[in-house]
């Protein structure tokens, strides 16, 4: 199995997929990618957000701080520890996370019409057996960057 290969095609059609979906300038690939993690993983603290998202704890403060103007997220205090605050996504910042992926996946699926029915199962098939694995790392590389800074 040729690996290196496998995940330059990879990448090659991410960015194709990005550059399809670059028409939806509502809110910036990090701000989509925090209120993803926050609606996968629950309310978060800025420092594991920044971690994950690959951005300074500033900048992940500042984007909190818009999202909260919007009234996409929310700070709150950690029952854990009060001094900590936790960022969670507002019924808004779900809706308008649902939006933006609604019209993420129609871009998508425009982009696959015209495939023959067998490539697009298999594509099914290997993202429903790739997904969670690259989830669960993602999810581990983000604790542990978070435990480092």
């Amino acid at each position: 199995m040729d690996l290196e290969r496998s995940a330059n095609e990879l990448l090659d059609l991410v960015s194709l997929v990005i550059r399809g979906l670059s028409g939806n300038r509502d809110l910036s690939l990090t701000a989509v990618a925090m209120l993803g993690s926050l609606a996968l993983w629950g309310p978060q603290r800025i420092t594991t957000l920044a971690a994950a998202e690959g951005v300074s704890q500033p900048s992940m403060t500042q984007l909190v701080q818009r999202l909260e103007q919007r009234g996409l997220v929310r700070r709150g205090s950690d029952p854990a520890d009060g001094r900590v605050a936790l960022v969670s996504l507002t019924e808004e910042g779900k809706a308008a996370l649902a939006a933006r992926r609604k019209r993420n996946a129609e871009v998508i699926a425009q982009l696959l019409v015209g495939l023959p029915d067998a490539d697009v199962e298999a594509l099914s098939e290997a993202l429903a057996a790739v997904l969670p694995a690259v989830r669960a790392k993602e999810a581990m590389r983000a604790k542990e960057s978070e435990k480092r800074n």
